[in-house]
């Protein structure tokens, strides 16, 4: 779609180079651990050598896949142009009418689905809507959803598509464990990707165990070393499944409340948060999230001035601290958490200013304007969204949104 003859003959040197290197990594390694097995010929030896292999070569084939993918993101992004680009920024909330031109006009990066998406339509009608919306994009669409199970479904709510909505985290543990957790996220990522929708925005990762607090419902509501297990599960199975996981809402929500309706400020110190909050964070990032959501809440030991969305040391934290070389989206920059605090012409631009690669937002025809004015008064550069789109280019290959050559 975005190749062309000439970018295969600049591909193919660097290729070539990289196959060559991992090769004679490879086989250095190999013969190693040959003759250490030779010299130890014990069977304990024989079976730690052979293992040792097995993990050499699947890390090799790992670096491997992620340079083609690499390599393949550049070349896409190479062929944009900046309205592409600033377009593939923007997953918004799916419009009632024309959703597939308006894909195609403002080359957005995804679709986010609701509940109204799914209400009395049949799995047909739901197929052929998404399909259509995937035929006029130019580049493949992330097609996304909240089911987080419990007292947010966006899919399972519908009768035509399963019988009963899918369970809390919370009541699945209760009632089978983390094996339940597991069968369960596996059967969501199925029914989602039979749909074509392939990007769940979950797991909860955030930290609650008091009924009171807005988040519990949402969470696990375990302590911090228990939701860092149910995170990484729940991300490792989304991952065998190729579905897109979206770790929310970061640095941790705490017993703030709904930024829904208003503006929140967490007034809670950086070490309570990093000792507890950021730890199922870590986890979910280990175990390969393709995403991580920011809050709206305003974490005042971080930036007292913004919410963590639009805050530059939140982001920091996110990339610098853990180590987070993924996607990183906000929360709904339609919410008041936002709104409330900023010009409806400013948010999405200090957005990309604070490190979002990817903007959630009903209003993305008026918000890419705006992003568009920002880049020709110099106040974001095209490097910068060159940044935020290769990422997403990348999550797009992994996830066999795009077809990788």
């Amino acid at each position: 779609m975005h190749s062309n003859r000439n970018a295969h003959r600049r591909r193919r040197p660097l290729l070539l180079m990289a196959l060559f290197l991992v090769l004679s990594i490879g086989i250095a390694a190999l013969s190693i651990n040959r003759w250490q097995a030779h010299t130890q010929p014990d069977s304990s030896a024989r079976l730690t050598a052979r293992l040792h292999d097995e993990q050499v070569g699947s890390a090799l084939d790992a670096q491997l896949l992620r340079f083609r993918t690499s390599r393949q993101a550049q070349v896409i992004l190479s062929d944009m142009t900046l309205e592409e680009k600033i377009g593939q920024m923007f997953i918004a909330r799916c419009p009632m009418e024309d959703a597939a031109q308006k894909a195609a006009d403002q080359h957005l990066g995804g679709y986010l689905l609701f509940g109204r998406d799914f209400e009395g339509k049949s799995r047909e009608s739901i197929i052929a809507d998404i399909q259509s919306y995937q035929a006029a994009a130019s580049i493949p669409l992330f097609i996304g959803v909240d089911e987080e199970g419990g007292t947010v479904n966006r899919v399972s709510t519908n009768p035509q598509l399963r019988a009963v909505p899918f369970w809390s985290p919370q009541e699945l543990y209760a009632e089978g464990g983390f094996a339940l957790i597991r069968s369960d996220t596996e059967e969501k990522c199925q029914l989602l990707k039979s749909l074509g929708i392939n990007l769940n925005f979950a797991p909860v990762a955030d930290l609650s165990q008091d009924p009171n607090d807005f988040i519990y419902a949402h969470c696990f509501g375990q302590d911090a070393a228990m939701t860092g297990t149910y995170v990484a599960d729940v991300v490792e199975v989304m991952k065998q499944h190729q579905m897109g996981s979206v770790l929310k809402h970061f640095p941790g929500y705490g017993n703030n409340p709904d930024t829904h309706t208003g503006i929140a400020i967490d007034r809670r110190s950086c070490d309570a948060i990093a000792e507890a909050d950021l730890l199922p964070f870590r986890r979910g990032i280990e175990s390969g999230a393709t995403m991580v959501l920011v809050s709206h809440n305003i974490v005042s030991c971080m930036d007292e001035e913004r919410p963590a969305s639009l805050s530059v040391p939140v982001h920091t934290l996110l990339r610098d601290t853990l180590g987070f070389d993924g996607v990183i989206v906000t929360d709904d920059l339609d919410m008041s958490g936002v709104r409330d605090l900023f010009p409806d012409e400013d948010i999405a631009v200090l957005a990309i200013q604070a490190g979002n690669d990817l903007l959630c937002c009903s209003d993305f025809e008026a918000q890419i304007g705006h992003v568009r004015s920002a880049v020709e008064r110099g106040e974001i550069s095209e490097e910068r969204i060159d940044a935020s789109v290769l990422r997403t280019l990348e999550a797009k290959l992994s996830l066999g949104i795009i077809e990788t050559e």
